[in-house]
């Protein structure tokens, strides 16, 4: 009982400490913490199959393919980022199809092909976030 509650109150610390990340953070700090939560779930989702754990290896891919179709891929403003902004939904595009296969071959090389997809992305979100801080801009 008393681990539960210590556990609940942890628990709720987290998701303060989370809230208030997210409530002050820019448009461009939202994306990196996306794909920092998408890295978070693909390694998740790696542990699990290798660990056969079949309902986390599932909660962890969902959870990635949400971040990138319901986060990542909405963020793209196609109307003003043309050919760049097709270029970033297609390889949101394969990775949610990668995660599909993954998920349902329990596929760890088709995960890895998913991270290795949307790792440059990621990388050069966090580099501008790096200049940015640099710069002041």
């Amino acid at each position: 009982m008393y681990t539960s509650l210590n556990r609940r109150a942890a628990n709720a610390y987290t998701q303060v400490g989370v809230h208030s990340v997210v409530e002050g953070a820019s448009p461009h700090q939202l994306i990196v913490l996306l794909f920092d939560s998408l890295n978070s779930a693909l390694n998740a989702a790696k542990g699990a199959m290798l660990r056969e754990e079949v309902v986390e290896k599932g909660l962890h891919i969902g959870k990635a393919v949400r971040i990138l179709e319901e986060g990542l891929k909405a963020a793209v403003d196609v109307q003003q980022g043309g050919e760049l902004a097709q270029n970033l939904i297609a390889i949101y595009d394969y990775s949610i199809t990668q995660l599909t296969l993954a998920n349902l071959r329990n596929d760890v090389a088709l995960l890895q092909a998913a991270q290795d997809a949307v790792e440059p992305v990621a990388s050069g979100w966090r580099e501008i976030a790096n200049v940015s801080a640099v710069t002041g801009a």
